[in-house]
């Protein structure tokens, strides 16, 4: 690249900051209905722990339920939490979830995975964005620099650890990530952001105002830039990246309807090393109608389209084309079952330019999946409620898997829940399992895919718990067992004559097992403090017959323990402070040392208009190591960053 990084950290956003102030005048003269907006930052005193317990979650059985009352190892980031932090990433917002594993790659890409199974592209678990998959049939993760999503805009996230397979299907294996935004008409108004730093830049417009009583909209537009890293060595990393991203929203909520569309698009260009530059572009649009029928009972129907692109220079592109339509009916059948049941049905398109000597065949195809399930939530006393669930998918590969659930859980008191779960669900083949051909060494080694490869199989055991000990004080606290078969092995395919052949097997089993913990304490109406402990083994073998040419910590590449502490602070009525310590164990393949980091935020309501805060990140280290992908010898290292950020709300 021509230009140094902190020139490109620089250039996109004061441009994009500069559109967004001239912007800004003409939002202010459009002929709506402005409501007020949002204060510019809430008091904890808003909800007490109580009232948190009293939140709506949907991802569990896919239904509205009370936190306080779901049976699932389930931790809520909530719209407060994620303004408090500062953080103006997803990947960074996550941190906030104390059941997940979060760890940098680089500049542009993360490893984010709960209970276990990093080291294999984090293909083992489902990320949604309003309930649309953003996971990828290339190689069953998530491509994380394409989620992008205005913190201002977010509801809340769930984010379950532990499977969610029998209602949200292959791939929810270890756990669960819903992002929610916010209604159009919760955001009515205008919102400008500027910052910068050392290391990013980023500026952002929105606004949003009611049409009519029943109608709202919202239309934003964002760009940032971020700075390369450094390696392990001391070399720059080559991993800067910029991206401009705008969409919008619209909610119509006329009598017993509630219907959404929105949708975005975005642009943008990275550095991966080496002297390549990839461009990555695309879009989605999304509808979701809902519709509550006479006798209590309510209909879903939620459809999106996704396109993706990624381009390379002399390595070649990626394609997709995602269309996706599910229908949903929950019902009360009688005084005792809650039941929900559905169908979808989506379709992948893909298409490579191949190019350099990573090679898919065939270059193009379209697979689809299909599936039907249905879960039965029964009172069988006043306390006592067992829900039992199964979904049929198949798969592009290998046909139906069958995907059951059962949960039992007690209402010991109206404020503590016991829980304990039994579930199967599968990591479904991919094009990298099945269609990639990789050549390692020219004429000498390839790997190439395995149209016979079968899915990996979890069965899960789990036992969990959730109390409000005192007006002041919760906990949860979830164990669980998780047995693994037909895990992704190398195999040789040919050995006798040049090119020698690699191929994928399935010839790697095991378990692993641990605790989660975390708690929420408010010793003042000003004071909030969340603390989260993690622990798990995982014991991981190749079954016999095996090459062992692959190593399993490169399969179970996780941490043995993680721990983290976060206080929210109220100082007065117009500033506030946050900080949180988080220490992550060491890494066993490649070997990561373990670390502790710490992150801060102080701002100040200037105005009933204006905010500014100061976020500081990774502040105990000048520069540390959290990930280093398999067959690397330097890794992407995370350095402390400062960013200054000044929010005006019209």
């Amino acid at each position: 690249m021509s230009a140094s990084p902190r020139l490109l950290a620089a250039g996109p956003a004061w441009s994009c900051a500069k559109a967004a102030a001239a912007a800004a005048s003409l939002l202010l003269a459009l002929d709506a209905k402005p409501a007020r907006a949002d204060a510019a930052a809430s008091d904890l005193a808003d909800m007490s722990l109580e009232q948190l317990g009293d939140i709506d979650v949907t991802s569990v059985s896919k239904r509205p339920e009370r936190l306080s009352d779901a049976a699932a190892a389930v931790y809520v980031i909530t719209h407060d939490e994620i303004m408090r932090s500062g953080a103006t990433s997803l990947p960074e917002i996550l941190r906030l979830a104390p059941n997940l594993q979060v760890a940098v790659i680089s500049a542009n890409s993360y490893a984010i995975t709960a209970r276990g199974f990093n080291g294999n592209a984090a293909d083992k678990l489902l990320v949604l964005i309003d309930g649309r998959s953003v996971y990828t049939p290339l190689f069953g993760g998530v491509q994380w620099d394409e989620q992008q999503v205005l913190p201002e805009d977010i509801e809340r996230i769930e984010v379950i650890s532990g499977p969610g397979a029998t209602l949200w299907g292959a791939n929810a294996v270890n756990g669960v990530i819903n992002i929610i935004t916010r209604k159009s008409s919760d955001t009515a108004g205008g919102v400008l952001e500027i910052a910068g730093g050392n290391r990013e830049g980023r500026a952002s417009l929105q606004y949003g105002a009611a049409i009519t009583d029943d109608l709202s909209y919202r239309i934003y537009g964002q760009g940032f830039s971020i700075a390369s890293d450094k390696t392990s060595t001391g070399a720059n990393a080559e991993d800067g990246w910029s991206m401009g991203q705008g969409g919008f929203r619209l909610d119509w909520t006329p009598a017993n309807d509630k219907l959404t569309l929105q949708g975005d698009l975005y642009n943008g260009a990275e550095n991966v090393g080496g002297g390549f530059d990839q461009t990555l572009w695309g879009g989605d649009v999304q509808m979701n109608w809902q519709h509550q029928l006479a006798d209590g009972s309510s209909l879903q129907l939620t459809g999106y389209v996704d396109e993706t692109r990624r381009y390379t220079n002399s390595v070649g592109g990626y394609s997709l084309d995602t269309y996706d339509l599910e229908l949903q009916h929950s019902f009360s059948w009688g005084d005792r079952q809650k039941i929900v049941w559905g169908a979808g049905f989506r379709v992948y398109d893909d298409s490579f330019e191949n190019a350099g000597l990573v090679v898919f065949l065939p270059a193009s195809s379209s697979e689809t999946l299909a599936d039907v399930f249905a879960q039965d939530s029964i009172s069988l006393t006043h306390s006592l409620e067992l829900t039992l669930g199964l979904k049929a998918e198949k798969d592009p590969y290998t046909g139906v898997s069958g995907l059951p659930n059962a949960r039992l859980s007690w209402k010991v008191t109206d404020h503590a829940l016991l829980w304990a779960a039994a579930s199967r669900a599968v990591r479904a083949p991919t094009l990298f399992d099945e269609a990639l051909n990789d050549t390692v060494i020219p004429s000498v080694l390839i790997l190439e895919g395995n149209p016979h490869f079968k899915p990996e199989q979890l069965t899960a055991y789990e036992i969990g718990a959730r109390a409000e000990l005192t007006t002041a004080l919760s906990v949860s606290v979830s164990t669980y067992y998780n047995e693994y078969n037909d895990l992704r092995s190398v195999e040789w395919l040919r050995m006798t004559s040049l090119p020698l052949l690699w191929t994928w097997g399935n010839l790697m089993e095991g378990d692993t097992y641990g605790v989660e913990v975390w708690a929420d304490y408010q010793p003042t109406d000003w004071w909030r403090l969340n603390a989260g402990l993690n622990l798990e083994h995982e014991a991981l073998r190749f079954k016999p017959g095996a090459s062992t040419l692959n190593n399993t910590d490169e399969a179970g590449d996780d941490p043995a323990g993680q721990a983290s502490l976060r206080s929210s602070m109220d100082l007065g009525h117009h500033v506030s402070w946050s900080a949180d310590v988080r220490y992550v164990s060491a890494l066993p393949n490649p070997r990561i040392p373990a670390y502790t980091e710490a992150d801060t935020r102080l701002s100040w309501d200037a105005t009933k208009k204006l905010q500014l805060s100061l976020v500081g990140s990774n502040l105990l280290n000048g520069h540390h190591l959290e990930y280093e992908e398999a067959g690397d010898t330097v890794g992407d290292e995370v350095e402390r960053s400062v960013l200054v950020d000044a929010k005006v709300k019209f």
